[in-house]
């Protein structure tokens, strides 16, 4: 049996940057599920596990336009340090929570501190980055 768009498969996964630094795996986890053409995953990823069989194993190299693409200039921000709570002490590298319009969360990544802001990116933190995934298809429905 072949993965094809629809199918809903089980994967055994590690991701890893270009420079080999591990940002995520599936080890000693239950597999990631999911559907082929439903837009739940990156598309490179989607695209590198249809045509695969069950225990076959690959490596998927997914450039930055098919993952999260190019990290997006609005999405970094400069905000006053009085609008954060007195107990944060921003520094380069915090993750924060925002609440957006649509009361969705959104996480942020300080970038800056300056005397009275801060500089924060709502970025993905992959945005910008290749990315390299050895896979192993572990079941098809």
């Amino acid at each position: 049996m072949t993965a094809k768009a629809n199918d809903t498969v089980k994967v055994h996964y590690k991701g890893t940057l270009t420079n080999g630094e591990v940002f995520d795996s599936s080890e000693g986890k239950e597999p990631l599920v999911f559907t082929l053409g439903a837009g739940q995953i990156i598309p490179g990823f989607e695209k590198g596990i249809i045509g695969m069989q069950v225990e076959e194993s690959k490596t998927i190299n997914i450039p930055s336009a098919e993952a999260y693409g190019a990290p997006k200039e609005e999405l970094k921000q400069e905000v006053p340090k009085a609008q954060l709570p007195p107990e944060i002490q921003p520094e380069v590298g915090l993750r924060l929570m925002s609440q957006g319009p649509d009361g969705q969360q959104v996480p942020l990544v300080v970038t800056e501190v300056k005397e009275e802001t801060i500089t924060v990116d709502a970025n993905h933190p992959l945005a910008g980055k290749d990315l390299i995934f050895d896979v192993t298809l572990v079941g098809i429905n």
